[in-house]
Parts: C-alpha cells; sequence; structure tokens
C-alpha cells in the first residue's frame, strides 16, 4: 500500500519527522550522524512507518537530503515510506529538479513548503503552491503535500486548501497541542463542513523533551508552545511520552486522524514512537 493509499485507508496513520544533519559537521561527525539517521529510518520504515525528512529546519542549510539518502540508505529501506521534504528557499531550477529526482529514485511523495521568510535564502518563488504547480506540471506522477496552519482563521486556511490551486494529495499542519484543543477543533469542524475529506491532513506534533526555559522559547520563534502550561506538566510528573500521547489523544477525540511527530531522539526514534503509541491506547 502507498504512502497515499494508507492516508485514505480509514486507520490512523502516524508518522515521524526526523532533521538531516547539519551541513557545518565535519566529515566525520556527518557520517556518523547519517549512520545513525539511516539506522532510525531503517527501523522506522520496517515498522511500517512513514518517515518525513527535512529541508532547512529552522534556517540553517542541512545537506542535500535526497543526495544522501540515496547514497545511504541502499535498496533495503522502503522508500514508499520515506517522504522528503522541500522547501521554495533553493533556486527554482534545483527545485524542479529534486523534484524529478524524487521520483526518478523510487520516492514517490514529496512535501514542498514554503519555509521561513524572515532566515536564510529568500523563497524562488511567493507561494509553496506555485512551486508544486510547476512540480505537478514537470512530474504528474509524484504525490505531493501542502501545508497549513491549524492556529490561523480556519475559513481562510480551508478556504486555501479547497482551492484547486492548492495542488496537492494532502497536507501537514502546523504543530498542535493539547494545551491548546479550540483551534483545531474549529479547523476540523470547518474542514469537515466544506467536505473536506477527499484531502487528508496529517497533524504535527511535538516531542517536548523538557520544559527548559531558552529551548522553549527558541522554539516559539517557529511554532506556538504553551510554555507554562508545559512547564507545569512537567513540574507535575509527567514525561516527554505522556505530554505528547495527551496531544494524539486530544487531537484524535476531536477528529483528527493522521499525524507526524516531530523532535524524536534519533537513536531511539522507534522505541520512543512505540511507547508513545502504546500511552495512547492507555489514555482512550
Amino acid at each position: 500500500m502507498s504512502f497515499l493509499d494508507s492516508l485514505h485507508s480509514g486507520g490512523t496513520v502516524v508518522a515521524a519527522e526526523l532533521r538531516p544533519p547539519r551541513a557545518e559537521l565535519g566529515s566525520l561527525e556527518g557520517m556518523d550522524a547519517w549512520i545513525d539517521m539511516y539506522h532510525a529510518v531503517r527501523t522506522l520504515t520496517r515498522q511500517d512507518v512513514a518517515v518525513f525528512l527535512t529541508d532547512s529546519a529552522i534556517g540553517t542549510q542541512e545537506e542535500n537530503n535526497l543526495r544522501h539518502l540515496v547514497t545511504n540508505l541502499g535498496r533495503d529501506v522502503s522508500r514508499d515510506r520515506v517522504v522528503p521534504f522541500l522547501t521554495t528557499k533553493h533556486s527554482l531550477d534545483f527545485c524542479l529538479s529534486y523534484a524529478e529526482q524524487t521520483w526518478q529514485q523510487g520516492f514517490p511523495a514529496l512535501v514542498v513548503l514554503g519555509g521561513d521568510r524572515s532566515l536564510g535564502r529568500p523563497r524562488c518563488v511567493d507561494h509553496a503552491w506555485h512551486l508544486r504547480r510547476e512540480i505537478k506540471a514537470r512530474e504528474p506522477r509524484l504525490t505531493l503535500g501542502g501545508w497549513t496552519n491549524p492556529h490561523a482563521d480556519p475559513v481562510q486556511q480551508v478556504a486555501y486548501l479547497a482551492d484547486d490551486r492548492f495542488t496537492a494529495e494532502f497536507y501537514l499542519t502546523q504543530i498542535v497541542s493539547h494545551l491548546n484543543v479550540a483551534p483545531v477543533a474549529r479547523f476540523v469542524d470547518e474542514a469537515r463542513r466544506r467536505g473536506l475529506d477527499r484531502l487528508p491532513g496529517m497533524f504535527g506534533v511535538f516531542y517536548y523533551r523538557s520544559a527548559n526555559a531558552e529551548t522553549l522559547d527558541q522554539l516559539s520563534r517557529f511554532l506556538p508552545v504553551p510554555a507554562e502550561s508545559l512547564a507545569a506538566e512537567f513540574a507535575a510528573g509527567a514525561t516527554p511520552i505522556d505530554i505528547c500521547a495527551r496531544t494524539l489523544r486530544a487531537m484524535m477525540d476531536v477528529g483528527a486522524r493522521h499525524f507526524y511527530i516531530s523532535n524524536l531522539p534519533l537513536l531511539r526514534a522507534s522505541s520512543t514512537l512505540n511507547a508513545i503509541l502504546e500511552r495512547v491506547g492507555a489514555l482512550a
């Protein structure tokens, strides 16, 4: 079953989002980091877990994730379950070539995002849908993913998704939390009202490892972080697994069905994800 088919199958899909090694790492460090990445991806995909691989996370230049994937994964990893990210913060020629190589190397899906305007290089197009439209014209067989923000005006966000120009077969969302459920509930209700069941969404869940104030402050530059409430939950004895599981359960309760989990510890990505899903079952 393809990744897109799994989103339409009626069950819940939980994916892992992994960040590639930093480009500034030395050759030995970079090699070790990619070995760790390879083992994490191989273990997760063998458990039929989809893996998203980011592009230029929080404004820093990453290695060419597709090149390293092809070099390091070999043929013993199911590429049906590996979904690279591509932002618009490259040249247009690079982006179109990257998309073509994605399909040619056996990766059937690609998430195309705008990228943070305030950091790093400029975008090659104004909006990600412009790039998705160019990619779809060049390689129509490639399944494309987009992006939306359920914390923004739900009517406007759902209208973007419903627009034919969106040019995507699924979408990811900004990070959500059980500590701020109301915006997500409004978004889900609006999507249901507009009949967008045909377009599956994957809701972002962040694996908070601690309530370190400096870390949460840095994260808040890029995603909504309920810092005080998180600190209170950690202080009350909750573990990172507890907090992540609470978000998944709360989102399921308001109608979200598919998720990707960001910031899993690379060396323990599979075991951590399994522990989270077990805890979600206990909360049902």
